[in-house]
């Protein structure tokens, strides 16, 4: 199994090395067509490795985001989620054995990475001595007069005559080279090297050799490298010939350069002696020039170009719509959401403080089938508020979420106004599904609300494994049973109890669950989203206890009331000390995906 930090690279790859061999089959298709066609093609084979299909998407699902104001229920996304995991089903640890195991997993990354860092290194420092060289010919070569439109240069040191430079190309000639050639080979040769210039060859080839260096470990890519200079002087030389060059004289040029000259040191020196030099002399020489592409061909190619771009940007905006796409009543797998029958909605008056319901022990104030909120707010940075439990933490009428969510594009008072709901229900359905589902319906109503999901690229923690073997308990069979994430909770028996899980900025008392599921509860007292990279499934029970500092939030989150808090003394170490001292993990910087609630519209509430 491909370890889940190297699955977006050998998805990259594949794919990349997919789209070359359909390239490779279009060049064969136009073999008889000129050599520009097919070296474009090879060209954007390279380009093709710099641009995961991925980014495309995400420019797609970027440009989708305003299909639609509303947030699907995570019935379908649970599902989703389970079919692309389909073996992270938690299993009780067995042995010390699967925990060296899940090292060894870790650290594979980790080697692979430095591997491609020592020969991405030696790619570029082989490529930096010979563009050193060439950099002192440079120095030491004295101009001459060709009247081409550029300046050239002559020296004993360059190997054959080529354009060096990018944005402000130099001909570079060897010395003598003039006094070896008559002035029409040397205007050949010219010619020749002006091609180079007015079709931007060293360009193309840089951004092939970026590509060779980052995927130096990769065949495919080398080997496009040498198909790009095989096409690029072909190319040269059909519009040398179609200039009204002498095929006899231009042949002689090359062979007589050949014979003085060595080619040149780097790729992106633009040189005449490439490719395969037989094949090329026998072209000249019978002035094979190949026909144009039909506009039937174009059209082909043109439409291929469209659709490999167009059709991952459509995926992405499809797939948000997608994710978008409600019914104004919202829907679970088994059918609609009851809704509440009477709903009273109170403004509290200023600095009213919280009560029960939403952000207080909901149970406090509320039954099945009626829900009573005091003084709630709307956001709150603890994740707690009703906007942030209805559509993140019990989005679907049961726990869907650890993680904590922050809202964009809110106005100033759902911060500050309180406002205390009276709802009640027909049925009885649970406290879960009222405060989630049946909130949504609430909001949408009475507040106008209109709400949609981002995913954006920011920093976060990843929780990894530490040196050693991890310090984990595991969870005692038949102890309690961890609350499910994403679906209905099991039915307990008489002798049977949830297990409470509860975080604060003191400690943390996790009585069992996996290591995704702790990692979205310290999320709920650190400054970023934690997210699991250790790669184990197994169920455990973790107490941990550190200080607040400047990294926990100065509130904390029960995830099941009436857990236990886990406090730390005065000397308690700080929570990055205390995961790598008491568990044998470690929380580690970097940027990953943060899910967004960006608020499109809302107001004050409509009178009852």
């Amino acid at each position: 199994m491909i370890p889940s930090q190297l699955q977006p690279l050998a998805n990259h790859l594949w794919q990349s090395t997919l789209f070359a061999a359909l390239a490779g089959l279009l060049t064969l298709a136009l073999r008889k067509n000129r050599a520009q066609a097919r070296y474009w093609l090879w060209l954007a084979a390279s380009v093709k490795f710099l641009i995961p299909f991925s980014l495309l998407v995400d420019v797609g699902s970027h440009w989708g985001r305003h299909a639609a104001p509303t947030i699907t229920p995570p019935a379908l996304s649970y599902v989703i989620e389970q079919a692309s995991q389909p073996f992270s089903v938690p299993t009780p640890l067995a042995t010390t054995t699967a925990g060296s195991l899940s090292s060894l997993v870790v650290w594979v990354p980790a080697l692979l990475y430095a591997i491609w860092a020592i020969g991405f290194s030696t790619v570029i420092c082989s490529w930096w001595r010979r563009w050193r060289g060439l950099r002192l010919a440079l120095r030491a070569a004295s101009p001459i007069d060709l009247a081409i439109g550029i300046k050239a240069l002559a020296s004993p040191a360059f190997p054959e005559p080529g354009v060096f430079g990018v944005w402000q190309p130099i001909l570079l000639l060897p010395t003598g080279v003039t006094d070896r050639l008559t002035p029409a080979q040397l205007e050949m040769i010219v010619a020749h090297e002006m091609c180079h210039v007015r079709r931007r060859d060293n360009l193309a080839t840089a951004i092939h050799m970026s590509v060779e260096a980052l995927f130096w470990f990769h065949p495919l890519v080398w080997w496009l490298g040498a198909r790009l200079m095989e096409e690029r002087e072909c190319a040269c030389d059909e519009e040398v010939l179609l200039m009204g060059s002498a095929p006899e004289v231009y042949a002689e040029s090359i062979l007589n350069v050949c014979e003085l000259c060595l080619e040149s040191p780097l790729p992106c020196v633009s040189g005449v002696t490439g490719a395969n030099l037989r094949k090329r002399i026998e072209d000249i020489m019978t002035n094979r020039i190949a026909a144009r592409l039909s506009l039937v061909k174009k059209a082909i190619l043109a439409a291929g170009g469209i659709a490999t771009l167009g059709l991952p940007i459509v995926a992405g905006i499809m797939s948000t719509a997608a994710i978008r796409a409600q019914s104004p009543s919202p829907q679970s797998a088994l059918g609609p959401f009851p809704k509440f029958e009477v709903v009273s909605i109170k403004p509290c008056k200023p600095g009213a403080t919280k009560g029960l319901g939403a952000d207080g022990p909901p149970e406090a104030g509320s039954s099945p089938g009626r829900l009573r909120i005091g003084c709630g707010i709307l956001a709150d940075t603890d994740n707690t508020g009703m906007i942030q439990v209805a559509y993140n933490r019990y989005a679907g009428g049961y726990l869907s979420s650890f993680r904590v969510i922050p809202i964009e594009g809110v106005p100033d008072w759902i911060h500050s106004e309180r406002f205390e709901i009276d709802a009640e229900s027909d049925g009885r359905p649970s406290i879960l599904m009222m405060e989630g589902p049946m909130m949504q319906a609430v909001l949408e109503d009475r507040f106008h609300l209109k709400i949609h999901r981002e995913t954006r690229q920011g920093p976060v923690y990843e929780l990894a494994l530490g040196k050693g073997s991890p310090k984990l308990k595991s969870l005692q069979e038949g102890s309690c049973t961890p609350p499910a994430i994403g679906r209905p909770l099991p039915q307990l028996g008489p002798d049977q109890r949830l297990c409470r899980n509860m975080a604060n900025p003191r400690g943390v008392n996790f009585e069992g669950g996996t290591l995704t599921m702790f990692a979205g509860l310290l999320g709920m007292i650190l400054d970023r989203p934690v997210i699991d990279k250790t790669g184990i499934t197994d169920l455990f029970a973790i107490r941990l206890e550190f200080s607040p500092d400047e990294f926990t939030s100065p509130q904390g989150a029960a995830v099941a009331p009436g857990a236990p808090a886990a406090v730390g003394g005065p000397d308690a170490p700080g929570i990055f000390q205390a995961i790598q001292e008491q568990l044998g993990l470690k929380l580690v910087s970097a940027r990953g995906p943060v899910d967004l609630l960006v608020i499109d519209h809302i107001e004050r509430p409509t009178e009852n």
